[in-house]
């Protein structure tokens, strides 16, 4: 058992497919929820919020392929494709209609899952994410986009990379043993090759459009206030498309989990409970 500040959990790798992929669980309790590690974190990003999640569901986190510590494979790099996986992963844990909670770069794949598997998933938990058409994205999210190649990507300290990206918090003192997975996890190649998922956004989000006002299955959507990365306003184009959704704007930079555990762990376990009553 392998101890995070408050949050004990023991962190494994399971094939899944054809692919070795990370993972930590909770014990039975409630309903099931998939949590899904956004970039360029890892699943300790659920850290701060582990503990309270976990008085309201089984928790099963994962390292999305090509993030974190799970293995990567470049047909899954992108958000439709990702959303599969998702669903793959789902079946893998035994998990017949979980709530999922994306944030980050998870949160295109879970709304692709949602859309083309419908009744799938009991509910979602999204945000701090690209998801407005035109692009509304800014930082490092921004230059990777419009970047002409990864050679930038390539030829760069990937430390120097994931550090430039994780100064999106505003309250949070992200701790020093949670970080350094952060960055091992995107050593070598792995960071340059992690951003083919987010250079993928111009042709994938018009998609996504498209289907938002067909995903039947309920969304939170949460934002940062302060989020400069993925501004509230791709939340509120979510909510404005999505059928069945909420939004909620809190005090947060672009890391909302972290920056405001206790008001985001209490948003989605509230949230559990209502799409829980409702079916």
């Amino acid at each position: 058992m392998t101890t995070w500040l408050n949050a004990p959990f023991e962190m494994r790798f399971r094939f899944i497919g054809a692919l070795t992929v990370r993972y930590a669980a909770s014990e039975e309790q409630g309903d099931d929820a998939l949590l899904l590690s956004p970039w360029p974190e890892s699943l300790l990003a659920f850290e701060p919020i582990w503990w309270r999640l976990a008085q309201h569901a089984r928790l099963v986190a994962v390292d999305l392929p090509g993030f974190g510590h799970s293995q990567r494979s470049e047909a899954l790099l992108s958000p439709q494709a990702m959303g599969e996986f998702i669903i793959t992963a789902a079946d893998a844990f035994g998990l017949s209609r979980p709530h999922v909670l994306a944030p980050g770069t998870a949160t295109p794949a879970a709304l692709f899952a949602a859309a083309r598997h419908p009744g799938r998933l009991r509910s979602l938990v999204v945000g701090s994410a690209a998801a407005a058409v035109p692009l509304q994205v800014g930082g490092m999210i921004r230059e990777i986009i419009e970047a002409p190649d990864l050679d930038r990507f390539r030829g760069g300290d990937p430390r120097q990379f994931v550090c430039a990206a994780l100064r999106g918090f505003c309250r949070y003192l992200l701790p020093e043993p949670v970080r350094d997975d952060y960055l091992a996890s995107y050593q070598g190649n792995r960071f340059a090759e992690s951003v083919r998922y987010l250079r993928s956004y111009p042709a994938e989000l018009p998609v996504l459009a498209g289907l938002l006002p067909r995903i039947a299955t309920p969304v939170l959507v949460i934002a940062g206030a302060s989020d400069t990365a993925t501004p509230p306003a791709n939340a509120r184009f979510l909510h404005e498309r999505l059928p069945h959704s909420k939004l909620d704007v809190i005090d947060a930079g672009h890391f909302a989990w972290e920056d405001a555990a206790g008001e985001y762990a209490a948003l989605v376990t509230s949230w559990w409970r209502g799409a829980a009553l409702a079916g």
